[in-house]
């Protein structure tokens, strides 16, 4: 017998609460391992490009690894998938102190640990959207908010573990750290859904990837932020650079991107919480945000004293921020809530092309330029045509309001609820589980 809907709160908040310090620890760690660089260079004898790959290859396994998250938490149940990826993080962090050439890096911290980070992030992602409709904008604000917060307290405290213990002993202590990701996946308590059956009948692990992939709207959807993210990354990447061109010394140049990232925080808030309010149309939010960022990363080049990118810089940051809740709330009006956990997992993995060649495509325009200019001109317009893609999207034109209520999927092919497809969204014993 199927159970109420969704609470749009209740134990819900709690499940916010725990996504909100899975993605501070998740996106947190990533991030302050740009403090370890020179501190790896040194140890293995390394080019600095050839150590980047530590933290490349570990959020190439994160984006990549969305679909096994998927269909692991599908077979077992969201909570125990995200208990043994907070421990595979940790253990991957716990193994990186012990190596003794820069491949144990690769293979510990870059695909045990991001092995570990994809287990986390997308499944506790689609609980979220699971425990809440009209609030859902919101409460995925908060959650992925964990994230800017984290880019203030864990590169900061990386850096003095480093000084006072070394490269070795930070990597143990952030393991430590790390391993409250168990903790907080306790949090994600079983949800049935309407149209879910209590006990699943038949083989709990069908792989529902296939039928998405046949599904218009949302290979549309996906295609627009494979675009997006070839544009997103790029100022993170070469914000500082283009602080250097203008001969910033290196403490302002590194304010800059904190700036954003202090910006990006209070955008995913705010705008979870604006397309909360009554009558908001999710998708047009998502498009308004989505271009003003683009046009925000176009007129990058137009800060050419330091004052001007800073201000420049926190315009971009907030709007980059207000893209990130509102992309992971809309897929489920795109696919329907209960292919909410297959479709956000399908949807990190072809990000990852777009995130993996932005920044190098940038860099490359730069070298061939003699500046950042071009480089974030092709940026922008990356934003710019994946906004535009989403005005193809059914339901942008409706008059009914988008958020906070509906959850329909757009596929003519779509399962009807309660059919036996019903049970290839999150199952119910672990409840369903960028950026």
């Amino acid at each position: 017998m199927g159970a109420p809907g969704p609470p749009d709160g209740g134990w819900g908040w709690a499940v916010v609460a725990g996504a909100f310090v899975q993605s501070a620890l998740v996106f947190g760690v990533i991030r302050s391992l740009g403090v370890f660089v020179a501190a790896f260079a040194g140890a293995f004898g390394a080019p600095a490009g050839g150590v980047s790959w530590v933290a490349s290859l570990g959020i190439a396994v994160l984006q990549l690894g969305g679909p096994l998250g998927s269909t692991l938490s599908t077979c077992f149940g969201t909570r125990p998938v995200v208990m043994a990826g907070g421990f595979l993080s940790g253990l991957g962090l716990f193994l990186g102190a012990f190596a003794t050439r820069l491949a144990h890096l690769y293979l510990s911290v870059g695909l045990l640990a991001g092995l570990g980070w994809a287990l986390v992030f997308t499944p506790s992602l689609a609980a979220v959207g699971r425990y809440f409709t009209s609030r859902r904008a919101l409460a995925t604000g908060l959650a992925v908010s964990g994230a800017s917060v984290a880019s203030f307290a864990l590169g900061p405290l990386a850096q003095l573990l480093m000084e006072a213990y070394g490269w070795r002993g930070a990597l143990l202590l952030l393991a430590a750290i790390s391993l409250n990701l168990v903790a907080t996946g306790a949090l994600l308590r079983p949800l049935v859904l309407p149209g879910e059956a209590a006990t699943p009948r038949g083989p709990r692990c069908r792989p529902a990837p296939p039928r998405l992939l046949r599904h218009g709207p949302f290979v549309r959807y996906v295609l627009a932020f494979v675009l997006v993210d070839a544009g997103y990354y790029v100022p993170y990447v070469h914000a500082v650079g283009r602080a250097r061109e203008l001969g910033c010394d290196e403490y302002r140049a590194a304010l800059v991107t904190s700036a954003a990232a202090a910006a990006d925080g209070g955008g995913r808030v705010f705008a979870g919480w604006l397309a909360a309010r009554p009558g908001a149309r999710l998708l047009r939010h998502l498009f308004a945000w989505a271009f003003l960022t683009g046009l925000a990363l176009l007129l990058l080049p137009l800060g050419t004293s330091y004052a001007g990118l800073l201000a420049l810089a926190l315009g971009y940051g907030f709007c980059a921020g207000a893209v990130v809740p509102l992309q992971f709330s809309a897929v489920a009006e795109i696919v329907g809530a209960g292919r909410l956990l297959h479709a956000i997992g399908l949807m990190q993995m072809f990000e990852s092309l777009g995130s993996l060649l932005g920044a190098p495509l940038a860099g490359w325009l730069r070298d061939l330029m003699g500046n950042y200019t071009v480089s974030f001109i092709a940026a922008g317009a990356f934003l710019v045509a994946g906004s535009l893609l989403l005005l193809t999207l059914p339901g942008f034109f409706g008059t009914s309001p988008g958020s906070g209520g509906k959850e329909e999927s757009h596929d003519p092919a779509a399962p009807t609820p309660g059919g036996p497809e019903a049970a290839a969204g999150p199952p119910v014993p672990g409840g369903p589980g960028v950026i």
